[in-house]
């Protein structure tokens, strides 16, 4: 084997050893959807308006277009492939008027 080959053996072999260990490059966490806290929902009230849930909670993710009653809030909190955080509310109308909602945010995560 000629002293040139030996070389490129050599540093293909740390090439591969020091790619394969590097440490993970910087990954933003991302905030994805509406970022609904207690106190937004806490000021919902059965019989509000369409636009006064907007003025409250802001435009909905998602509006169903076979279902315009129901408007959904998703909330995702991640770094790379690693999920932080993550809830869904789901406001129901009639008639143009608040009915319900549901959430599953979990009580403790809500109390504070």
């Amino acid at each position: 084997m000629s002293l040139i080959q030996k070389y490129l053996s050599i540093v293909l072999i740390i090439s591969i050893f020091f790619g394969c260990s590097m440490p993970k490059i910087f990954q933003v966490v991302v905030n994805q959807g509406n970022l609904v806290d207690k106190e937004m929902l806490n000021k919902l009230e059965v019989g509000m308006t369409e636009s006064q849930v907007k003025y409250v909670l802001g435009t909905p993710l998602i509006t169903d277009t076979f279902h315009l009653n129901r408007w959904d809030y998703y909330t995702s909190v991640a770094q790379g492939t690693e999920i932080y955080a993550e809830s869904k509310v789901t406001l129901y109308f009639h008639e143009g008027k608040l009915q319900k909602w549901e959430t599953d945010i979990p009580e403790d995560l809500e109390e504070e």
